[in-house]
């Protein structure tokens, strides 16, 4: 199956050539000697890269790997100047940090809408001939080879082990439609969407992470991939599987995904968490989650994401949370 969502890509980029200046003599009839009026080459193209909202992915960007910016015009006669080149305009998504690929030297950060950075700036226009100088060729554009890495921004991640029901969850409360099965690892990529709370006055976007493992701080499972999308988080919602169906013990669960987290980066342990307890309408989870109240004294919502009980107290919590 063909991946459409890539959040890492190396791209060249290319700012355009300077045009040249022009040398060129007008002499008219009255005139004994001819008066040099060549004029000046157009500045290149610059690049640039702009934070789009409609943009979700760097897509685009992985299956073009080279972007130029226009050439500036020459100059010519009778002191005119040639025109700019045209900039070359890359959109990327909010939360996309752009690194020189050869330096590691982080270039821009853009978070929000709307941000833009020149990552390579084009040629000045060479110089139309004047007394006593002659014309000279535009400048070359700065030439990049850039890493552009995307780091998801959303309110609320939904974080957990494969299959305990974090892509139903994000369907009863979104419109984002994430596939659903009765197997783990369904959901491959992280998918946003956006939900409402009560009068539906309150927005927030909810990012569905695809289920950790254990080493996913180092990698395993795509761990990486995952975990950078939650950095940008301001809530999670740390959801375990109370039903016990597939024989795993929801508190160990628990303790371990959060030492992940840890591992990866020391603050994602500090943002603030709801932990809930999901499938609670399957037999035994009554009886499961008052043995997980004996080692967590925090608290805990339980909910069915397939019936849609209890979520509406969750939802509640996380719009107090996000205030």
């Amino acid at each position: 199956m063909k991946r459409t969502f890539i959040d890492h890509v190396v791209i060249q980029v290319q700012a355009g050539k300077g045009g040249d200046g022009c040398s060129s003599f007008y002499r008219d009839l009255w005139s004994r000697f001819s008066k040099p009026d060549g004029g000046y080459g157009g500045k290149g193209g610059d690049v640039v890269i702009t934070a789009d909202r409609n943009t979700l992915t760097l897509i685009d960007l992985g299956y073009r790997k080279h972007f130029v910016a226009q050439k500036g015009k020459n100059g010519q006669g009778n002191d005119k100047t040639g025109e700019e080149g045209k900039n070359c305009i890359i959109k990327i998504p909010p939360g996309s940090i752009i690194k020189d690929a050869v330096s590691g030297l982080i270039l821009r950060d853009l978070t929000k809408a709307g941000e833009e950075v020149i990552v390579a700036r084009g040629g000045r226009g060479g110089l139309g001939n004047r007394p006593r100088r002659e014309a000279t060729k535009g400048e070359a554009g700065e030439e990049k080879k850039l890493y552009i890495e995307l780091k998801l921004v959303a309110d609320v991640s939904i974080i957990g082990y494969p299959n305990v029901g974090k892509s139903t969850f994000l369907n009863r409360i979104t419109s984002a439609k994430s596939k659903v099965a009765a197997y783990p690892f369904t959901t491959k990529v992280p998918i946003l969407g956006s939900a409402t709370i009560g009068n539906k006055e309150k927005i927030f976007t909810v990012c569905d992470i695809p289920g950790l493992i254990e080493g996913a701080h180092k990698g395993k499972g795509l761990g990486h991939d995952f975990l950078r999308h939650i950095e940008r988080t301001r809530l999670l919602i740390h959801m375990v599987d109370m039903s016990s169906l597939e024989g795993r013990d929801a508190y160990k669960d628990y303790i371990n995904l959060n030492n992940e987290l840890i591992l990866y980066n020391p603050k994602l342990g500090e943002k603030i968490q709801i932990l809930v307890a999901n499938k609670m309408d399957i037999p035994g989870a009554e009886e499961n989650i008052k043995k997980f109240r004996r080692n967590f004294k925090g608290k805990i919502y339980p909910v069915s994401a397939f019936s849609g009980k209890g979520i509406e107290q969750l939802l509640a919590a996380i719009g107090k949370a996000l205030n």
